[in-house]
C-alpha cells in the first residue's frame, strides 16, 4: 500500500503538471517555440521529474526528525544517547555545506542527468546501508558522511538546472516544483514514522531504498540537462529571440570557468548564502524546538505535533506563490517579507500556553518559512543572468546548512546554560531572522545583471552569438528577454 502509494506520487506530479501546462501556456501570453507533442513544452516534464526527485532527495533531511525516537528507545534495538544522535545530526548539516558547492560545480560541469543518474545510485546504496547500521560509528559514516553527499546531488545541481529551461515564467516553474515537492514530503514523512512501527528500522530503510531508487530510475530516462540536448529553446523562448548556438565542450568549460570568477567577484554572490543561513537559523530553531516547547507548557505530544503539521500544509502555499510573485514584484521584496515575517512572528511564542495560540503563530510563520528559501534561484537570475547557476545555489545552500548546524549546537549550549529556557532559544531566532533582513537590505538592486560584460573576458570564438560589445550595447541599450540578461518583470527590487 505504501509503495502504491509513492508510485501514484511519482505518477501523479507528471499527470498533474500535465494537465495544468497547457492552460498555463494559452494564459501566460508567451509561446514558446518547439513544444513537444501534446503543446507541452518539455520544461515542464523536467520539472515533474524534478519534483519527484526533491520528494526523495529531501527525505534524508526530513528522515532525521522521525528517527531520534527509535534510536534513543532503551527498550529498542540501539538505546543511543540523544545527544550522541543529535551530534550526528550536526555532522550531516556540515558535511552538506561542505559537499554543496562542490556537488553544484559538478552539476554545472557534467549535467543534470549524469548527477540524477549518480545520486540515484547512492540514494538506493546509502538508505539500504542505514538499515544496517547497528552501531554509532556507522551512524555517522553512513547518514551524516555518505547521505549528506547524497542529498546535495540529488537537490543542488538538479533544482540549480531549472533555471536553463525557462527564459520567461521561471517564477511559475519553481513554485510548481517546490509545491509539489512540499505535498509529497508532507505524506512520506507520517508513513515513514508508521513504518517504523510496523515493519521495524531494517525494513523500512530497505523498502526506502528500492523503492526510492527504483522510481527515480524510471524518471531517469525523461532527465535532460539543457533544452538544445532536445533540440528546443528554453520555454517562454519568442521568436524574436535570439537563439542558443552549441559549443565544444571545451568552450563550454572555459565559459564555466570565467562566469563563476565574475560572479564570485561580486559581493551578491557572498551576501546570499548569509541570508539563507540567516534564514535557516531563524526557522530551524523553530522546526527542532517548538513541539517540545509545547509540551513543556502542558500540551500532549500529538496535539503539539500538528504545529508542524499546519505549518508544513501552509508553508505548501508560499513555496508556490513566493517564486511566482518573485518574478512578477521582484526577489528581495519577497525575500525580505518572507524573514521578516520569520522574526515578527516568533514573540507569540513567549505567550503561547493554549494549543490554539501555537497554531495561529503556525499558520503565520508557515508562510515565511515556505517563502524563505524558493527565491534564490530568481536573484541568482536577476544578479548572474543565464549563465549555469550550480555554483552559486551550491554556495547558498552551504550558507543554508552552516546555518542549521548552528541552531542545532547554539540552541543546545543555550538550553544547557539557562536550564531549560525556550524563550531564549526562540529570542535568537527572532535575531537570525531579522538579522536577515538587515543583510538583504544592502543588497544590490536586481533593476540589472551585475556582471553584463563577463564575455569581454574571453576569447572571441568563446563568446555566444547573442553577446554585444560594451559600445554596442551603449548605442543601442539591452534589449529585454535577451543573453545579457532576463527580462525584469519587476523593475527595480
Amino acid at each position: 500500500m505504501i509503495l502504491a502509494a509513492l508510485v501514484l506520487l511519482a505518477v501523479g506530479a507528471i499527470l498533474v503538471l500535465g494537465v495544468g501546462v497547457r492552460a498555463i501556456n494559452s494564459r501566460i501570453g508567451v509561446v514558446s517555440v518547439n513544444p513537444v507533442p501534446f503543446r507541452i513544452h518539455y520544461s515542464w516534464v523536467i520539472v515533474g521529474v524534478l519534483a519527484v526527485v526533491q520528494i526523495f532527495g529531501s527525505s534524508i533531511f526530513f528522515v532525521a526528525g522521525v528517527m531520534v525516537a527509535p534510536l534513543s528507545d532503551e527498550n529498542g534495538g540501539f538505546g543511543w544517547n540523544v545527544g550522541i544522535i543529535g551530534a550526528g545530526i550536526a555532522c550531516y548539516y556540515l558535511f552538506s555545506a561542505i559537499y554543496a558547492p562542490i556537488s553544484g560545480n559538478l552539476g554545472d560541469r557534467y549535467g543534470a542527468r549524469r548527477m540524477m543518474l549518480a545520486g540515484i545510485v547512492m540514494y538506493g546504496v546509502g538508505m539500504v546501508a542505514l538499515g544496517f547500521v547497528t552501531q554509532i560509528w556507522q551512524f555517522f559514516l553512513f547518514y551524516s558522511m555518505f547521505m549528506s553527499a547524497t542529498a546535495s546531488i540529488t537537490m543542488v545541481p538538479l533544482m540549480a538546472s531549472i533555471t536553463g529551461w525557462f527564459r520567461r515564467r521561471l517564477g511559475i516553474g519553481i513554485g510548481i516544483l517546490w509545491a509539489v515537492g512540499g505535498i509529497g514530503t508532507a505524506i512520506l514523512a507520517p508513513l515513514i514514522a508508521d513504518m517504523f512501527d510496523v515493519v521495524g528500522w531494517r525494513n523500512t530503510f530497505i523498502f526506502l531504498g528500492i523503492a526510492g531508487s527504483g522510481i527515480m530510475l524510471l524518471l531517469w530516462p525523461f532527465i535532460r540537462s539543457k533544452p538544445a540536448d532536445i533540440g528546443i529553446e528554453p520555454y517562454g523562448t519568442l521568436d524574436t529571440d535570439p537563439k542558443t548556438a552549441p559549443m565544444s565542450p571545451s568552450v563550454m568549460k572555459l565559459r564555466l570557468k570565467v562566469f563563476n570568477q565574475h560572479m564570485r567577484g561580486t559581493h551578491a554572490f557572498w551576501d546570499l548564502p548569509l541570508i539563507h543561513g540567516l534564514g535557516c537559523a531563524g526557522h530551524g530553531i523553530v522546526l527542532i524546538f517548538v513541539v517540545p516547547m509545547a509540551v513543556e507548557r502542558g500540551i500532549d505530544l500529538t496535539t503539539a505535533a500538528y504545529i508542524l503539521s499546519i505549518l508544513s500544509l501552509v508553508s505548501i502555499l508560499s513555496r508556490l506563490g513566493a517564486p511566482i510573485l518573485a518574478e512578477i514584484h521582484g526577489p528581495k521584496k519577497l525575500m525580505l517579507a518572507s524573514l521578516l515575517i520569520q522574526g515578527i512572528t516568533v514573540p507569540i511564542l513567549f505567550v503561547a500556553n493554549d494549543p490554539w495560540v501555537f497554531y495561529v503563530f503556525a499558520v503565520v510563520f508557515g508562510f515565511g518559512f515556505g517563502g524563505e528559501w524558493t527565491s534564490y534561484l530568481e536573484i541568482n537570475r536577476r544578479y548572474f543572468g543565464d549563465g549555469p547557476m550550480g555554483g552559486a545555489y551550491g554556495w547558498q545552500m552551504t550558507g543554508a546548512m552552516v546555518g542549521h548546524a548552528v541552531t542545532t549546537a547554539l540552541a543546545g549550549l543555550v538550553l544547557l546554560a539557562t536550564g531549560g529556557s525556550y524563550n531564549t532559544v526562540f529570542a535568537l531566532s527572532a535575531a537570525f531572522s531579522l538579522t536577515g533582513v538587515v543583510v538583504i537590505t544592502l543588497l544590490d538592486s536586481t533593476d540589472h545583471i551585475l556582471i553584463p560584460n563577463w564575455e569581454e573576458s574571453l576569447p572571441p570564438e568563446a563568446r555566444s552569438s547573442q553577446y554585444i560589445p560594451p559600445a554596442a550595447e551603449d548605442a543601442s541599450g539591452p534589449e529585454p528577454g535577451t543573453a545579457t540578461g532576463p527580462a525584469v518583470a519587476g523593475g527595480e527590487d
